[in-house]
């Protein structure tokens, strides 16, 4: 997977089908020479060329045709002739200078994938899954070393890099930037676009392109999460990129604070890609002989748009990414009390619903905000972790007990990382908040965030979960993170150390849920801030599903699951039926287009099923049984988006299962019209020397019929229709 050529010292890192390329030049600098489908071993030193030109200096030593603001590079610094944006900034307190030059020092090949210390990251668990090359950049006059790791995965078109950066000298540095990767592209602006997720609460992760321009363009998150306004994910797209035609080059970062993700163009049209935390409010102190190591970066490349690159991902962190005890495991149908409840339920209210649950086929009751405390509304006990007896007179453990009775299993919501100023715990450590002293703090939702940097504060909020998780038969963990960060400051740390907070609250938060995860492993969580706030590879790392939007309205739903299906596998889109008028828009949409629409994620209910008709309660059987049978097509098939909510007045999806014998199609109208023509849809990704059975009828199609002339759609009669196909290969 890995071939260096060592007369011109190349490296050709080949992944799936995929090339990266790079070679170390005869000045020492690391180049990057090409990235795109695979191609064998050879001179490629014509690529990486560079010129001379007006205003661009030349370093010391080199002549006036060599300078580094026309090189192509794999880590880029500032201030020795390069004047774009630099993957590393290394403040040197000594004489005051930023200026480092890092040249090659050395290499080494590394069989499997290296784990990243104190950070998620991606897995090789099998020998020969992947390949790892490091290579090591100096600079000369401070010792400072830049460790670049790359990972080849021999089945994926994926490449995932990282840097460790360390203080190989006598003095102190600080870090300003610390970039997970940096990629040169030739000079052909014009022929890409800038592609990236942003969005807000309740409408996440919308799709948006724009043609790459000279100058900047960029997404980030500063609000100590990745965010509902943006996803740690920017790509570079061929001019009329569709679903299934054109380039894409695509960067997902796995890390869920503080990110970056930019494209620059420069004065002659050479892009620049880059992602990694955000230099902003950030700093690190390097004393002699530490390290820093940055998040993973996942680089996937796909020649059959973006279509083809969201079945890379997809397929990439089901066997990379999610935790193996779950990737393949279907997820229980859960009733989320929430949306049916609010704070205003009892023990006898949640076995009722439990009750109804379990004539349905629901196999799990999640007990939601509120349990804890004195907590009858969103303003107290955060931080509290003891059931509130007033209401459950018997606690979680006569909770569970009489839940499990019914057959179904107890899942609870918890928000770890946050702390209420009408708490027990605030009374006792105030200062157990993100704040600055002297400054009086501003207030998200009634709470504060906790400094999850300490890990006095971790072990406490650990100590609280603990127990309760011992006290009943909890089996699942809904974990939500309701504010951002203010007035970050850590009572822990030195003056000269504060920047370091936000990134090390990131790792107290890793490190939480690595001990988590082994303490109880087979508790399942699912991630959640506000919704899809915190929708990003390395949650994933640990909790393999996530509440997608805090918007459960199905038409809302088509975009916020279209985004994410855009990286994320359908699997880890928690999605749930809920009632109508819809809580978050008020729209009224059919029970049955509600159920389609969640049924292709991690599939439940947020209503109270106490209050639901016959007709209602019917329905819910009978999507309850679809799920059931869909449920292993759902975890493993790829994903074809077929038409696009973001462009059209209606949505259209379908995932194959990897051997192309099955496949589930789901259409979604938003708004009806009259007099229509009969329209079909094509369909895609089924074989089309095979014949297909449409299920629960005796009409069978040839796989080139669907393909090409596709199924029939219902005649528009009502707004919010939608329908489904299930489609079985006939021997």
């Amino acid at each position: 997977m890995i071939e260096i050529q060592t007369d011109k010292l190349s490296f050709f890192l080949h992944a799936g089908n995929v090339t990266y390329a790079m070679e170390v030049n005869a000045q020492g600098d690391l180049t990057h020479l090409y990235w795109g489908p695979r191609l064998a071993a050879h001179d490629l030193s014509h690529l990486g060329r560079v010129r001379g030109r007006a205003f661009s200096p030349n370093p010391h030593g080199c002549d006036d045709q060599y300078t580094l603001d026309s090189l192509p590079q794999e880590y880029p610094v500032y201030g020795t002739s390069d004047f774009r944006s630099p993957a590393v900034e290394v403040h040197q307190p000594r004489d005051g200078s930023r200026i480092v030059e890092l040249k090659y020092a050395g290499h080494r090949v590394l069989p499997g994938k290296p784990k990243l210390e104190g950070l998620p990251a991606t897995l090789a668990p099998e020998a020969g899954d992947a390949e790892s090359l490091a290579i090591t950049l100096r600079d000369a006059k401070t010792g400072f070393e830049v460790e670049l790791l790359y990972t080849v995965f021999a089945a994926h078109p994926v490449i995932t890099r990282s840097a460790r950066l360390v203080n190989g000298g006598s003095d102190p540095l600080q870090l300003r930037r610390a970039l997970s990767c940096s990629v040169d592209f030739i000079p052909e602006y014009a022929r890409y676009s800038f592609l990236h997720l942003s969005g807000a609460w309740t409408q996440e992760r919308n799709l948006f392109t724009a043609p790459l321009r000279p100058g900047m363009q960029s997404v980030e998150s500063r609000r100590g999460a990745s965010s509902h306004q943006h996803n740690p994910f920017v790509a570079l797209t061929e001019l009329g990129t569709s679903e299934e035609h054109g380039r894409v080059y695509g960067m997902n970062l796995v890390y869920s604070g503080n990110f970056l993700g930019a494209a620059e163009v420069d004065i002659d049209g050479q892009p620049r890609l880059q992602i990694g935390i955000n230099p902003f409010d950030f700093g690190w102190l390097l004393n002699p002989g530490e390290a820093f190591q940055t998040p993973e970066a996942v680089l996937v490349f796909s020649a059959e748009g973006l279509g083809g690159m969201s079945r890379a991902l997809h397929r990439f962190y089901r066997r990379h990414l999610l935790s193996a005890r779950w990737v393949d495991r279907p997820r229980p149908i859960v009733i989320n009390n929430w949306e049916a409840t609010y704070f205003n339920f009892t023990t006898d209210k949640l076995c009722a619903i439990a009750e109804q649950a379990a004539k349905v086929g629901v196999e799990m009751l999640v007990v939601d905000d509120g349990w804890f405390g004195h907590r009858t509304d969103d303003k107290s006990s955060l931080g509290d972790w003891t059931p509130d007896l007033s209401r459950l007179p018997g606690g979680l453990e006569e909770l569970g007990r009489r839940v499990t009775a019914q057959g179904l299993k107890l899942g609870l919501w918890f928000e770890p990382e946050m702390i209420s100023p009408d708490s027990d715990l605030f009374r006792q450590h105030p200062d157990w908040r993100l704040h600055v002293p002297g400054r009086p703090g501003t207030l998200g939702r009634a709470q504060h965030v906790l400094d999850f940097s300490r890990p006095e504060v971790r072990e406490e909020i650990f100590r609280q979960m603990a127990a309760i998780l011992r006290s009943a038969p909890i089996t699942f963990v809904k974990w939500d993170m309701n504010r951002h960060m203010t007035e970050i400051g850590s009572a822990s740390l030195p003056p000269e150390r504060q920047m370091e907070t936000a990134h090390r609250y990131m790792l107290g938060v890793y490190d939480f849920l690595e001990r988590f995860t082994r303490e109880f492993p087979e508790i399942l969580i699912e991630g959640c801030s506000g919704g899809g706030g915190r929708f990003d590879p390395a949650m994933l790392y640990y909790t393999p599903q996530i509440w997608t939007s805090d918007n459960s309205d199905a038409i809302s739903r088509l975009k916020i699951q279209y985004g994410t299906s855009l990286l994320y596998p359908f699997s880890t889109l928690s999605a749930h039926v809920s009632h109508v008028p819809n809580s978050a828009v008020g729209r009224v949409t059919p029970f049955t287009t509600r159920g389609h629409v969640a049924l292709t994620g991690a599939f439940g209910y947020e209503l109270d099923l106490t209050e639901c008709t016959p007709e209602e309660l019917d329905e819910i059987r009978l999507q309850v049984a679809a799920y059931k049978t869909h449920a292993q097509l759902l975890l493993e098939g790829d994903l074809y988006r077929l038409r696009s909510p973001f462009d059209s007045n209606e949505s259209a999806w379908m995932v194959v299962s990897p051997d192309r014998r099955e496949a589930l199609v789901t259409y979604v109208l938003v708004l009806s019209d009259c007099n229509t023509a009969n329209r079909n849809l094509p369909l895609r990704g089924l074989d089309p020397a095979r014949r297909y059975r449409l299920s629960g009828t005796e009409r069978i199609y040839s796989g080139e019929s669907l393909l090409y002339g596709g199924v029939e759609l219902p005649i528009p009669d009502r707004d919010f229709r939608s329908h489904q196909w299930h489609l079985v290969a006939v021997e």
